[in-house]
Formats: structure tokens, sequence, C-alpha cells
């Protein structure tokens, strides 16, 4: 690719990062998908300048990653972002037209969320071996993530500052930066004062104070991986043989909240979500959930 073709994608993913605020992880989506597809378009195709590329060539690409066996999730986040990259090189002046106006994008199955049961949950929250401070941090995670149905990349990225023990409630910093304040129930809280009194001070390394409030055995921040990896390894344990995915957790709370009569907006509000609409698939699941209970318990079902 042309040096112009790599610039452009470097100011691209700047705007991202300093205008929209994006986190790392949706970043190096992005970059992903932008540089799969300016790889297509420039190198594969042949293609040289911006204002050469049009519908064609993108539906070349589209059907490329379909037949690389891509789902149509996917390839439904890559017409998103290359829609944005060409409204932004149209917005920069660097091209002269927008050739993704009328790319429609594909029809998408509705899945519900994977989701634990309260029996379930109790199972995997009482795994980790409490003689140990790893174990004691574990639990705490654990239970911090279904008490407050945080995203896990939310949960590795809070400090010290962020979880008030004596107030109840945490501080969250989710999507764009935007930040929300969470009440955490009873357990929630115990757990967390345990971690902070037997768990937490083990693990730091003495020499370098943390600010982070989940650490590692060396004294630094969790990583996403490791705690997905943590949570499967876990659930294995608890003979829990559902698909175990970094949101069950926190499709759980939704769900469990939404069951038990929570208010959609508060719910809304709880998880961060800009739009209700997302928010109301864990209505759909109730209703599921409804639909089985009938199923099961009516004479005539």
């Amino acid at each position: 690719m042309n040096q112009d073709v790599l610039d452009a994608i470097q100011d691209y993913l700047h705007f991202l990062r300093v205008e929209r605020q994006l986190s790392d992880n949706t970043l190096q989506s992005y970059k992903r998908d932008i540089t799969a597809y300016t790889k297509n378009i420039f190198v594969s195709q042949g293609v040289q300048y911006f204002d050469d590329i049009d519908r064609v060539h993108i539906l070349h690409h589209l059907q490329m990653l379909k037949t690389s066996g891509k789902s149509a999730r996917t390839i439904s986040r890559h017409i998103s972002s290359i829609r944005s990259f060409h409204q932004f090189l149209l917005r920069e002046k660097r091209a002269s037209g927008d050739p993704t106006v009328h790319l429609e994008m594909p029809k998408l199955e509705k899945k519900l969320p994977k989701v634990l049961s309260i029996e379930e949950i109790d199972n995997l929250i009482a795994m980790p071996n409490l003689a140990k401070p790893q174990g004691i941090r574990d639990q705490t995670m654990l239970e911090l993530l279904y008490a407050s149905g945080m995203r896990i990349s939310e949960c590795i990225a809070l400090n010290l500052e962020d979880v008030h023990t004596t107030m109840g409630f945490v501080r969250v910093f989710g999507k764009g930066g935007k930040e929300r304040i969470i009440p955490l129930g009873r357990k929630a809280l115990e757990a967390c004062m345990a971690y902070l009194e037997k768990g937490r001070p083990i693990l730091e390394d003495k020499l370098h104070k943390a600010e982070a409030f989940f650490i590692s055995q060396r004294g630094d921040r969790l990583t996403r991986q490791f705690c997905w990896k943590l949570m499967k390894d876990y659930a294995e344990k608890a003979g829990i043989d559902k698909e175990i995915t970094p949101h069950i957790l926190r499709h759980s709370f939704a769900t469990h909240l939404i069951e038990n009569g929570a208010d959609l907006r508060a719910v809304q509000e709880l998880l961060g979500h800009a739009d209700i609409s997302t928010t109301q698939i864990y209505t759909h699941i109730s209703k599921t959930r409804l639909s089985e209970v009938y199923k099961q318990f009516h004479p005539r079902a």
C-alpha cells in the first residue's frame, strides 16, 4: 500500500482515539477491519486511489470475508468500520465521494445472550480457594461482576479509588470514558473488604505500589484474557456446561434484575447502555423464560 493510504489509516485511528475516545479493544477491532479492507482493495484488487474505490470493490471484499467463513455479525461490523472510514476520508477531503452510501447491512439472526441460573452463579462464585490470596481476589472479581453488571474490561480498569466500600458503590468508566455509579450489595461489599484486607496486601509488590484494584501475583493489572480464562476454569470446576463468554455475568445480572421486576430504564443506567433498545433484549429472555415455565407447568400446554 502507498504512504497516503497508511497515513490515512493512522489519522483515522487517531481521530477515533482522540475525538471519539474509543477504548483500546474497540480501536484494535477498527484497526484490524480497516487494515484487512485496505490491503484487499489496494493490494489484492490493485486500486490506486481512494476516489477509485466503488461499491463493486467493497462487495468483492465482503464476499471474500463471507467465503472465508466470517459470520453475518462479523461482516456487519466490517461494514460499519468501512463506512465510518470512508465518511472520515470524505470529511477530511481525502476523497471526493463515499462509496458506502447504498451499502446494505446483512440480516442478523437475533441471538439471545447466554445466562447462568442463580444456582449456577452461586456454584461459580464458591469455586475459588479462599486459603490463597489469588482465590480471595478471584471470588471478589466474580462477585463484583455479577453484582454490578460491569464489563470485564471495566472491571480490570478499576483503580483503588473507584471502589467505595464505606459508601457502598463502585465508580465505572464505560465506553467513551462515560462515568457511571453502581451500588453494590452486601455480598459484593463483604468480598471487596476481605480482598482489601487479606488478599491484595499479599499480592502487592511492596516496592511498586499499584493503583489497580485487581492485581496479579506480580502486582500488575489483570488482563481481560486472564480473567476470561479464570472464569471458564471455575465454571468447568463447578460443572457448568454452558458456553462461558466474557459477558455472561453481565447478561445474568441484567436478566435476573428484569425477571425480578426491575425497571428497564434503571437496568439501562446500570449497564451503561446509550440506547434502551440494547437493553430490551433482556426482556426477550424473560419472555422466553415465561414461555418455558408455561409449557412446563400449564396442564394444556
